[in-house]
């Protein structure tokens, strides 16, 4: 479920009268307020947005990239948020008070975070404080509420993102002989197994049911404790895709991000974030063959910019993510006008001392980056 922060400001809804304005009427409307607000406003945009809310970014990156750029730019009064509301969240803890957060559509979100919610997390942690004593240190995605983050800061952990991933999974085990890695288990596995931990030191617990999933004779063996979360896109690519391509084209290059299963990253070519993705095609040799297990936008972005190069998606059927996508036109444009007006909709605002628990476990990151 959404933070309940979250929800102030759901009950507005876009006007009418932005539904039926022509795209050609709606990019000029947004190119005349960045005109006129100049300096005061700033705008990141995700590589999952659209193309048509993407062209208006001021800066552009994956997660880890936003949050630099958002605690860097202090001198923005407005700050419209082209992501999910996790990244809002990030971007409203780690700016001044002076600066106001705005997500231009507040059903913008990531199923993955919601994987995650608090009641959970500290019924999981007594319940693991129990069984393992205090050698447990908290990490957790940054595609996580900022309750989630809150909680990890409280108790000595950091953030993390698929860039970083590999640095602060050897911080945190420096520190303790166990990590909780929430919400992505496949990010936390993938990881892991990187730094040679063995799958059998790593075990699943499932928030729904509080309890591990699978064998549990070995407890005290386990260095991994993986939260039972996904996210939903990067599940859709599988096995059989890979075996597919295997068989009709041996020659094509199959890169991944770590939020895909063990299995698929163990079999592909290639695997990393979005920023080593993009960094990757972009240094393939011309008429290469690349087949990329990530969102559409990007893949499809990436198809448009490097037309010197054969790119597919890994799934021949995949959709953009339907809440990443959230975010068109109208909506920006209509946050764009109310912000001209004085009257700024949908803002993102992380109450005090859960933001200073938050920042601590963003900053701990800070220091790896």
């Amino acid at each position: 479920m959404l933070g309940t922060d979250l929800f102030k400001g759901l009950n507005e809804t876009l006007p009418e009268e932005y539904k039926k304005m022509a795209p050609q009427d709606l990019k000029k409307r947004a190119w005349e307020i960045k005109k006129e607000l100049g300096n005061r406003l700033f705008i990141p945009g995700h590589h999952y947005q659209k193309d048509e809310v993407i062209e208006f970014a001021d800066a552009t990156g994956d997660s880890l990239q936003l949050a630099q750029v958002s605690a860097e730019n202090q001198d923005a009064e407005y700050i419209v948020f082209c992501g999910v509301h996790f990244m809002a969240e990030t971007a409203d803890i780690l700016t001044g008070d002076h600066q106001t957060v705005v997500l231009p559509d507040m059903r913008a979100g990531c199923s993955m975070a919601d994987m995650a919610n608090m009641e959970q997390t500290e019924r999981a942690w007594q319940k693991l404080q129990e069984t393992f004593g205090d050698t447990i240190i908290p990490l957790t995605y940054v595609n996580s509420t900022a309750e989630i983050k809150a909680f990890v800061g409280k108790h000595g952990g950091a953030t993390v993102t698929s860039s970083n991933a590999h640095k602060m999974l050897k911080w945190a085990l420096s520190q303790k002989k166990r990590v909780l890695f929430l919400p992505d288990q496949h990010l936390g596995r993938n990881t892991a197994f990187d730094l040679g931990i063995p799958l059998e030191e790593m075990i699943v617990w499932n928030p729904i049911s509080d309890e591990f999933e699978g064998p549990t004779e070995n407890l005290d063996d386990m260095q991994m404790i993986l939260w039972k979360g996904h996210c939903s896109v990067h599940e859709n690519f599988r096995m059989q895709h890979i075996h597919d391509l295997r068989e009709k084209e041996p020659d094509r290059h199959i890169l991944v991000h770590p939020e895909c299963t063990h299995e698929v990253v163990t079999a592909s070519d290639y695997n990393g974030s979005t920023k080593y993705i993009i960094n990757k095609i972009k240094e393939a040799p011309p008429g290469s063959k690349w087949a990329i297990g990530t969102e559409m936008n990007l893949v499809n972005r990436l198809i448009q910019v490097h037309t010197d190069k054969d790119i597919v998606s890994l799934n021949p059927e995949m959709c953009p993510c339907l809440t990443m996508n959230r975010i068109d036109l109208p909506h920006f444009v209509w946050s764009l006008d109310q912000i001209v007006s004085g009257k700024p909709v949908n803002k993102i605002k992380v109450d005090a001392e859960k933001s200073a628990l938050a920042k601590t476990a963003i900053e701990r990151m800070f220091q790896f980056v």
